[in-house]
């Protein structure tokens, strides 16, 4: 009931900065909780920065004070600011959102489809 497409990624060079966008689509009252894991090659998924309807926002400890998390809920968009990015950031980049569906229902764990994020000079 909820598409999510990511984009945003490309080719940084280390301390530039990124900003990956995630819009909803589909039939649904509302999203909730929307969020941003990445998975490096060869590595198990890990939550990035995650920010609710409130905009209350949550971030991991290797990220603090260089990424910040947004949204537009008018768009059921979020955006991920990237600064001073490092070789280590280098990952894909997933989307992740929670939503109220039509009918009351709350729904979890719709993913977009991923965005490459490369830190390298």
């Amino acid at each position: 009931q909820v598409q999510l497409v990511e984009s945003g990624g490309g080719l940084v060079q280390p301390g530039g900065s990124l900003r990956l966008s995630c819009a909803a689509s589909g039939s649904f009252f509302s999203i909730t909780t929307m969020a941003w894991y990445r998975q490096p090659p060869g590595k198990q998924r890990e939550l990035v920065a995650r920010i609710n309807s409130s905009s209350r926002t949550n971030f991991a400890d290797s990220v603090k004070g260089r990424f910040t998390i947004s949204r537009d809920s008018t768009k059921n968009t979020v955006y991920l600011q990237m600064n001073s990015l490092k070789p280590e950031d280098t990952a894909v980049y997933y989307c992740n959102a929670g939503a109220i569906l039509v009918g009351g229902k709350f729904s979890a764990d719709y993913w977009g489809q991923g965005t490459q994020v490369t830190v390298s000079s």
